[in-house]
């Protein structure tokens, strides 16, 4: 059984990029997440071999677990705390308490029940056997994003449509649908759409950048340049910006590395390069590239992003007043919406469809998104629910770092991607806010692997680094 469980398990991982299908409504939050429906059998196998073994591997030791433990009994006490106000909501024919167990069920799915089932299969393997297994699998799966992709930046970008029949090729693909933004020239390859691509090229960048500690050949750089190159393409604000921060974060843990400091210098000289011969060439249209994707973020009238800005700060400004009038233990998770209604400003709605065709038309299913984690769980958990996520990042990053200072092994480079995968979803959260994240629940697992027989010390050069 445990075989079919981590078969199970790999085929998930490599299929968090296909999302493009039409998906199965009953998985509700996961209805097109094709990986869910292996991790779910996965899950549900891992609980009949407890049953029957009447044995559960669970780091109930771990501190990392217990935080995390800690922060979901205190979103089951928000909500008991607002109980009888939950009661009496509704909104686009969803209770209060309907609304609640769908997201408290996503939450618990992704955190602990496919957390679990990962550690259970990651930790049966060495921690750097499961890294380059894990690792394995994220490039199989780029590397089909990455086909699929050059195809798509050909035919939307440099218009050559002759590539259109090799792309619907793609339709034959299980869990995806083939779709072309030639209206905005936009790349979102098998995921779909360009958020969601960048959403997933901030999950594996730090994976792929490994390559480039690991490999002796020269091609182990190519992995990073594609990964950087479609984040370009997708002309996603958030993914330009997110896998940036990563890739200079990388490139200071190679800096400060003796061992790796070649590899810095190499980096170093070709983006000096790089930039130069772009600058010489193609100065005029990379500054005005540069101050488009700033003043982007401007809620201006005659701004292209203006409607989904509006949208966006709106919502999370009106998060905040929620917060405001429940500090303590916020209004119950998943119910920000049914505060959020009575509070929207009228410098984000008016004159939006976003709001009138979508966020408050009742015959829409689609609730108002957050579209700010800590925003959001400041509203629906209060400061302690906010305080105490934000911790377990914290002790997260802490913990990496620890590794990196004082462990010699191979552990260091497992550690150097944990933590430069935690930065990209840190920052993400920023701009959506769901748990269902498979990148993040992964690399806990992993981190809780790695952590398993190691002593929490924290030297003050760490805790001043």
């Amino acid at each position: 059984m445990n075989q079919i469980i981590k078969f199970f398990v790999f085929i998930g991982i490599f299929l968090i990029p296909f999302n493009s299908w039409k998906g199965l409504d009953f998985l509700g939050e996961f209805s097109t997440e094709s990986s869910a429906i292996f991790l779910l059998l996965a899950f549900i196998l891992f609980f009949v071999n407890i049953l029957l073994t009447k044995k559960i591997n669970i780091p109930l030791k771990n501190p990392i677990f217990i935080l995390l433990i800690i922060v979901h009994l205190w979103f089951l006490c928000s909500f008991i705390f607002n109980f009888g106000n939950i009661l009496n909501y509704e909104f686009k024919g969803i209770s209060g308490i309907n609304r609640f167990i769908r997201q408290f069920g996503a939450l618990i799915f992704s955190s602990f029940f496919f957390t679990l089932t990962y550690y259970y299969i990651f930790e049966k393997f060495s921690v750097w056997k499961i890294f380059i297994i894990i690792r394995k699998i994220f490039f199989l799966s780029f590397s089909i994003v990455t086909i699929y992709a050059f195809l798509e930046i050909g035919f939307v970008k440099f218009n050559l449509v002759f590539l259109e029949n090799a792309i619907n090729l793609f339709d034959y693909f299980p869990f995806v649908n083939v779709y072309l933004d030639t209206h905005n020239s936009r790349i979102s390859s098998i995921t779909f759409e360009p958020p969601a691509l960048s959403s997933y090229l901030l999950t594996i960048s730090a994976w792929m950048f490994s390559y480039i500690l690991t490999s002796k050949s020269y091609l182990k750089y190519i992995p990073a340049f594609l990964v950087v190159i479609f984040a370009y393409f997708s002309d996603s604000r958030s993914a330009i910006l997110i896998i940036s921060i990563q890739f200079l974060v990388f490139l200071y843990f190679l800096a400060v590395s003796k061992k790796y400091k070649i590899n810095f210098v190499k980096i170093f000289s070709i983006l000096i390069f790089g930039i130069v011969i772009v600058s010489s060439f193609k100065g005029k249209v990379l500054a005005e590239y540069l101050y488009e994707k700033v003043t982007s973020l401007t809620i201006d009238s005659d701004n292209t992003h203006n409607i989904s800005n509006r949208s966006r700060l709106g919502i999370q400004y009106t998060l905040g007043l929620v917060f405001l009038e429940n500090p303590i233990s916020g209004v119950g998770l998943g119910q920000q919406a049914y505060e959020s209604i009575h509070l929207y400003p009228s410098w984000a709605t008016k004159n939006n469809y976003e709001f009138e065709l979508k966020y408050l038309n009742e015959d829409v299913d689609d609730f108002p998104p957050g579209y700010n984690l800590y925003m959001r769980l400041l509203a629906e958990t209060g400061i302690i629910g906010f305080v105490l996520f934000t911790s377990l990042l914290l002790f997260i990053f802490l913990v990496s770092l620890s590794i990196i200072k004082n462990d010699s092994s191979l552990h260091r480079i497992v550690a150097v991607v944990i933590f430069i995968s935690m930065i990209g979803f840190v920052i993400n959260w920023v701009q959506i806010d769901t748990f269902r994240v498979f990148g993040f629940w992964i690399v806990l697992s992993l981190l809780l692997c790695v952590t398993k027989n190691k002593k929490f010390i924290f030297s003050e050069k760490i805790l001043n680094h």
